[in-house]
């Protein structure tokens, strides 16, 4: 009306399409993020109920203990150990076996290594709850670092088995854990877990 010009439906339909096209790849992008969100929280929950069982036979438990710009998923005090726990979610293939190949130094999807090493982080995380409980204790503890996938079957290779990392399926982890050698006493699995929770609350 103001430039007093005929109606032009092309451009405006053209304007239109491009906005619509854009707002349909925004809201295709935000769903996929909340979909990763919602599965990477299930995963940490289904793990945290395994884990929990744990209990009756005296380990501590953490959850989501805050780091310096990183979090542990789940930490593990035992007598068998000290253990870092990182949840790794996937979504399982719509065709074909859900497998992981772990070769000790990278886990491997469909014979590919995946964006991010799991074990390179973990182990990370394991560094740095050992420094954290040795500044705090005084004692150095061994932090065995753990990599779950809720879902997935893991086949190790030859060369993971010397491997200080474990890569599981989170329904073997307990028995996993149980199983082991003890090496902690009911003193020094109080302590650190007095220890971590100190941290805890600090943070």
């Amino acid at each position: 009306w103001y430039m007093q010009a005929p109606p032009s439906p092309l451009v405006y339909a053209v304007a239109a399409g491009i906005v619509c096209s854009y707002s349909a790849w925004k809201v295709r992008k935000a769903l996929k993020k909340v979909k990763n969100i919602k599965l990477g929280r299930d995963g940490e929950k289904a793990v945290g109920q395994f884990l929990e069982s744990l209990r009756e036979s005296g380990a501590k438990i953490f959850h989501d203990i805050q780091g310096e710009k990183f979090n542990l998923d789940h930490v593990v005090i035992h007598s068998s150990g000290i253990y870092v726990i990182e949840t790794k979610t996937l979504s399982k293939p719509n065709r074909g076996e859900a497998k992981l190949v772990f070769d000790g130094s990278r886990v491997l999807k469909n014979n590919t290594e995946m964006d991010r090493n799991a074990i390179i982080q973990v182990t990370a995380a394991s560094g740095w709850l050992r420094e954290l409980l040795q500044s705090s204790t005084g004692h150095k503890f061994p932090i065995r670092p753990v990599v779950v996938y809720p879902g997935w079957f893991i086949q190790p290779t030859i060369e993971a088995k010397s491997s200080d990392v474990w890569v599981l399926n989170p329904k073997a982890l307990p028995a996993f854990i149980s199983n082991s050698k003890a090496t902690l006493s009911s003193e020094q699995v109080n302590m650190c877990s007095h220890h971590l929770s100190k941290h805890i609350r600090a943070s």
